[in-house]
């Protein structure tokens, strides 16, 4: 490899990442502002819609980490673009299921779209996963001197895409027919697979350094497959998947982690094990917030004639900027320094953001600037830091960490902030007034148990205009309810990073594992 080949390998990566993130934008955007009203669904079903692309993320990126060194990097890239042309034809279906129909075939055919995008997201998932997989370990190995730099610059590629998918998205929300917004995927998928197509890929890093497949597997060991695994398993127990159930979970995640803790006769790194406890808050922070927030901050926006993705856009544009120059600033401070610094500020974004509730457009982007210089370097730096500290692991520590933090927010993160939303809002109704509680909430369960939920087509009976401000109160004011309380996610990243700077300081001090080159 040259340092020419090396540039034009970084491009088709980050291209793959922009394509990836504009993925995820567009469906989290139009989850909330069409979907919703298109396929009849409540916040937690719009919750798990949008985790629907999020967990496979994390299974095909840990699964592809087990084997991606024997398959080559170039078997998971065109596996990637395949499974965003069959996205794209699925979300044209759904589209079609609810279109020229009304009645009874309107109540059907939403039901069969939103399966529809349901499976679709859960293959767009798996081949977002699949890029995560290849382009993480590729650039790690290209730059492994300088790793969490170049793997800032390479995810300075998911902000690209989430101003990209951000931008194309507000253009077109007066245009009812969202297949364009969607479709619009395939333009990036075809530039980063004409690149890439052709090249050829490097060697992993521990493959180059000799470690053997068995020290790799070692370095996960038992404590990472009971986060990995487990994660996977509790997904696949859902009902809408194959609904095995929480007991049967629990049991196959005691099987599969005890038979991996006994094949590799390991129990994994310890630091691997506390960084991927910090990981899943991580995630939900900045994922799972990015993946809310344009509906979260509607009416405040929508007050003062602006959409609300903006706030999205502005976020994703800090990221895409500062994640460029991040190489000084860990060079300075150390990744540790950089990580409980972004968290203390995401905490105070977060925290000023749920007071936005009224507030001038002044106040909300202030309010915007602190998240989104806080979220900036939690996922790259997190990944470097994997990187340098667990190098024997190669592809499956450094894309696990990853993958783990895409299954808790898929999983967990996703529906919890929207089962915060409704179980808020159903308080304050039940408070306000009972009567309009009772006859327009339903009782329903997720995999955090029961909750309860104002039913949207209950509440669109509602004609009272006394009855219909008091839903819209409750609803809003629930809504920023919950940014205010996931402040509590990066708080407890932020004891963590302070935790893991104590103890390399008592062992005088950071310094990244180095392998020997054979």
């Amino acid at each position: 490899m040259n340092q020419k080949t090396d540039k034009v390998l970084f491009w088709g990566c980050f291209i793959a990442l922009i394509t990836t993130a504009y993925a995820f934008i567009s469906r989290m955007i139009l989850c909330d502002a069409s979907f919703a009203g298109d396929f009849g669904l409540d916040k937690v079903l719009v919750g798990e819609l949008k985790g629907a692309g999020i967990w496979p993320f994390g299974v095909s990126i840990i699964l592809f980490s087990l084997f991606i060194d024997r398959i080559g990097y170039k078997v998971a890239m065109i596996f990637s673009f395949v499974s965003y042309l069959i996205y794209t034809a699925l979300a044209v279906m759904a589209y079609q299921s609810i279109h020229g129909v009304t009645g009874d075939a309107l109540i059907a055919g939403q039901k069969h779209g939103y399966q529809l995008l349901y499976w679709g997201s859960i293959i767009l998932g798996l081949g977002n996963g699949t890029v995560e997989a290849y382009v993480n370990p590729i650039v790690a190995t290209m730059f492994n001197q300088d790793k969490v730099k170049w793997l800032n610059r390479l995810h300075a590629g998911w902000p690209a895409g989430l101003v990209m998918g951000g931008l194309c998205t507000i253009a077109l929300a007066e245009n009812k027919d969202w297949r364009i917004a969607l479709g619009l995927i395939l333009i990036p998928a075809i530039i980063f697979f004409l690149i890439l197509i052709g090249r050829n890929f490097p060697k992993s890093e521990r493959e180059q350094a000799g470690v053997g497949y068995m020290t790799m597997l070692g370095e996960f060991g038992f404590l990472g497959a009971v986060a990995g695994f487990g994660l996977v398993v509790f997904q696949l127990g859902q009902p809408e998947v194959f609904g095995w159930g929480i007991k049967t979970s629990w049991l196959l995640t005691a099987i599969l982690a005890i038979g991996f803790g006994l094949f590799t006769k390991s129990l994994g790194r310890l630091v691997l094990a506390f960084l991927i406890l910090i990981m899943m808050p991580l995630a939900t922070t900045e994922i799972g917030t990015d993946g809310w927030i344009t509906g979260l901050m509607s009416d405040p926006m929508t007050a003062h004639g602006y959409n609300a993705a903006w706030v999205l856009v502005y976020t994703s544009a800090i990221m895409m900027v500062l994640r460029f120059f991040a190489g000084p600033i860990v060079h300075k401070i150390s990744p540790l320094g950089l990580l409980a610094s972004c968290a203390f500020l995401a905490a105070l974004g977060l925290t000023a953001l749920s007071k936005c509730q009224g507030a001038g457009l002044y106040a909300i982007f202030a309010a915007a600037t602190l998240y989104g210089i806080g979220k900036t370097f939690f996922w790259p730096t997190m990944l470097g830091l994997t990187s340098e500290q667990c190098p024997k692991g190669g592809a499956l520590t450094l894309n696990a960490m990853g993958g783990i933090g895409m299954l808790a927010v898929g999983i967990l993160g996703f529906p919890f902030i929207g089962g915060l939303q409704e179980s808020t809002a159903t308080q304050k109704l039940s408070a306000s007034n009972p009567a309009l509680y009772q006859s327009v909430t339903v009782e329903k369960t997720y995999l955090l148990g029961p909750y309860r939920a104002i039913d949207p087509v209950k509440s669109a009976a509602v004609t009272d205009e006394k009855s219909l401000a008091e839903i819209k109160t409750a609803t809003t004011s629930a809504q920023f309810a919950a940014l205010g309380k996931m402040a509590f996610f990066p708080a407890f990243m932020l004891a963590g990073y302070l935790a893991l700077i104590a103890y390399f300081k008592s062992r005088g001090g950071y310094q990244p594992v180095q392998l020997k080159q054979k």
